[in-house]
């Protein structure tokens, strides 16, 4: 069997499927692709009228959305802090991350950034529906990242055990970014 060759599409629910379809194409510049519509799950065959639109990016993977507006008011996990569950998607440089900064901006949104994580730097922005995007630029070298990867499964053991980061030091990350 051959490995997972890349994302083909990721799906999130959106309260209204115009509104989302304004944002991504007039703040994000993301090209609007296909919008299908359905009255019927196409895998369960259950009633659950629905749209269910893409976006394309540049790779060919594409971000989805649908709308049911029948089903139940769509909230999110309020037992995950919300800066965790987010979708990152990668820009071109450190320019283009300042320019969707400023689009954003001056479009009303809030937007926290740039912030420096070593291997990227990112800026943080909730979209119409409530869901977290990061948008970043990579800033990682080879070396870092052969560090990180050699150190990968002895920081997993650390936090299995302990369930904190112990005595994990990423500053070098920081610093290493920086010069």
């Amino acid at each position: 069997m051959t490995s997972v060759q890349r994302l083909h599409h990721v799906a999130y629910r959106c309260k209204d499927a115009k509104e989302t379809v304004e944002f991504y194409t007039k703040l994000l510049g993301m090209p609007f692709s296909i919008a299908l519509a359905d009255n019927r799950v196409p895998s369960t065959k259950e009633w659950s009228p629905h749209i269910h639109i893409f976006f394309e990016m540049q790779d060919g993977s594409s971000l989805a959305f649908f709308e049911v507006p029948e089903a139940p008011g769509m909230k999110l996990d309020p037992n995950t802090p919300d800066w965790v569950q987010h979708l990152a998607l990668k820009v071109a440089d450190m320019d283009t991350l300042l320019d969707y900064k400023k689009k954003l901006e001056d479009g009303g949104v809030t937007v926290i950034g740039p912030t420096n994580h070593g291997i990227c730097q990112s800026i943080y922005f909730f979209d119409p529906s409530g869901h977290r995007l990061e948008l970043a630029v990579d800033t990682s070298t080879p070396k870092m990242m052969t560090r990180l990867e050699s150190e990968a499964m002895e920081v997993l053991e650390v936090w299995n055990k302990t369930k904190t980061a112990g005595d994990s030091d990423f500053g070098w990350l920081h610093h290493e970014s920086a010069t």
